[in-house]
């Protein structure tokens, strides 16, 4: 009963469309994923692929698990849009077939909404669950949240390189290279280089580098100074007039990143 009244739903939706969309999204927009849609449905696939190319998405659809396991070895989405009763495999068999190789995120969309069902999703590995009817504005703009959050998570994962001139600084790998070559440094000179690039453009005084390198806020702070010269001789062109790790009079020590690479 859930799917008829969803699929007289959908009819509706593709009937009055101009009523449903505003202004704004009579324009198709640019391109900002490439959805797959597995829905057994014709007219819900139908709908759901129309707002989607309204919001400038690429998308493809699947009436079957199979098709769509098919499809994914040659292409690759950015969001699967999963329906659960489907012929033949159905959308949990599916789920836990996938998960066992991709970690593409998938958002189940069914008619199928009690509690149990909706736990079920989401602990096979669906990142989102929607229940039929779904206002598809709605549902669009959860698309939209789940591509965000998914590119924002990569981002974050993504290791971050600091380079400066010729060199550049891989924290993920502890590792300062000059174009592909390698430049030897001890632990200590690794970590106070380190320390000035996650800190670039603010210079740092040589007590605030000795605390958070020799994790101890009293010592000799001439040590400081000793690894500067270290790395000048190894960084520099010339370490008595340094462009990349400047001194700033009164104030510490600074990693310039913003010198551009002249070869």
């Amino acid at each position: 009963m859930q799917d008829i009244f969803s699929i007289i739903y959908c009819y509706f939706c593709l009937k009055n469309l101009a009523l449903i969309i505003p202004g704004p999204y009579s324009e198709v927009r640019i391109m900002q994923g490439k959805i797959l849609i597995i829905e057994d449905v014709r007219e819900m696939a139908e709908l759901i692929t129309l707002y989607l190319n309204r919001e400038g998405m690429e998308v493809k659809s699947a009436e079957s698990a199979e098709d769509a396991l098919g499809l994914l070895k040659t292409w690759g989405p950015d969001l699967i849009i999963l329906d659960l009763n489907l012929p033949g495999m159905d959308g949990y068999e599916f789920l836990q077939a996938f998960r066992r190789s991709r970690n593409t995120p998938v958002m189940i969309v069914s008619a199928r909404n009690s509690d149990e069902d909706q736990i079920s999703g989401l602990s096979s590995g669906a990142d989102e669950y929607v229940t039929k009817p779904f206002s598809p504005r709605v549902l669009v703009a959860r698309v939209r949240a789940l591509l965000k959050r998914v590119a924002l998570e990569s981002e974050d994962k993504a290791p971050r390189l600091f380079r400066f001139g010729p060199f550049t600084l891989d924290p993920e790998a502890c590792l300062l290279r000059r174009g592909e070559k390698k430049i030897p440094l001890s632990a200590k000179e690794y970590e106070v280089l380190a320390y000035l690039a996650e800190n670039s453009g603010r210079p740092e005084t040589p007590d605030r580098i000795y605390a958070a390198v020799w994790k101890n806020e009293f010592g000799d702070l001439t040590t400081v100074a000793v690894y500067i010269q270290r790395l000048r001789k190894k960084i520099e062109d010339s370490p008595s007039r340094p462009v990349y790790l400047e001194t700033v009079h009164g104030m510490g020590y600074r990693l310039n990143l913003g010198v551009p690479d002249e070869n």
